[in-house]
């Protein structure tokens, strides 16, 4: 397996400050999340959006871009 080097990078990690109502799936409803806010998360580094609300900056990302919790 050949690993280029920008995929060598370490995860992340962060709190959950919000999550969303869940993917909508074809049927109408939607699948409910596993993280909830205050939990701890490891996450790729290459899929969160970074925006910033005032003076803050956070990370948007969907839950498919979180590889655990951590607590």
């Amino acid at each position: 397996i050949f690993l280029p080097d920008s995929a060598k990078g370490r995860p992340s990690r962060g709190r959950v400050i919000s999550v969303g109502e869940g993917r909508l799936l074809k049927d109408g409803s939607r699948s409910p999340l596993q993280v909830k806010p205050g939990d701890r998360v490891l996450f790729t580094t290459y899929g969160p959006e970074e925006i910033k609300v005032g003076e803050e900056e956070l990370l948007l990302m969907r839950e498919d871009d979180i590889l655990a919790i951590i607590g």
